[in-house]
């Protein structure tokens, strides 16, 4: 699995913890961990949770990446943003409980977490352990295992709603402000680790043309 590390503007000074975490985890699950900023505070490009919502969604639907862990100071800006995007579906996660469930029930392709309510001292540890139940087992097994056909049945009816209630990512693309795309994706690395793994020309073309 590709999972993409996307940080906004707040947050981005814990990069480097939650990517070690992050990545640590998901190594050793056989999973590769793409990290597309922000790095540091004093990155040129300034990322804010919209614009988390919208380049989680442009890698998500190009299938450059098959998972988001993103977030904000509260997780809530990120999540909304996330779920207003077609082809996310983004969960608030709080603690390891909340991960695992999340992927039990839920079986969603994005987290969003609150990296500064709660996160001092023994902060990296709630990560951690977040980032262990978060791949612990397959996405949709069910919580409890009784109830794992209803739970599938009604992530069935999700994803079908989803795709009535949210066009073509590239049709909101082309509807959005130019501006507002090009500054979410205006860094260097974006274009190394993005371009190799898309797998839709059409929207590469158009991230391109920016």
């Amino acid at each position: 699995m590709k999972i993409g590390l996307v940080l906004e503007n707040s947050q981005a000074d814990k990069n480097a913890v939650i990517f070690e975490e992050l990545n640590n985890v998901a190594k050793a699950h056989g999973h590769t961990v793409y990290n597309y900023g922000m790095y540091t505070s004093k990155d040129q490009r300034c990322l804010t949770y919209v614009m988390n919502g919208l380049l989680s969604s442009i890698l998500l639907n190009t299938k450059a990446c098959d998972f988001i862990v993103t977030g904000c100071g509260t997780g809530e800006g990120a999540c909304l943003a996330c779920n207003s995007f077609p082809g996310v579906l983004c969960g608030h996660i709080e603690n390891p409980t909340d991960a695992y469930l999340f992927t039990q029930i839920n079986a969603g392709n994005a987290i969003s977490l609150p990296y500064a309510l709660g996160y001092g001292w023994g902060g990296e540890l709630n990560l951690r352990y977040i980032f262990e139940k978060l791949f612990v087992s397959e996405f949709g097994g069910g919580y409890p295992r009784e109830r794992v056909e209803a739970e599938q049945r009604n992530k069935k009816i999700l994803d079908k709603v989803k795709e009535v209630t949210h066009r073509p990512l590239i049709e909101v693309l082309k509807g959005l402000d130019r501006d507002f795309v090009k500054a979410t994706i205006d860094d260097p690395k974006f274009a190394e680790l993005f371009y190799p793994n898309c797998q839709d020309q059409a929207i590469a073309d158009f991230l391109k043309s920016l």
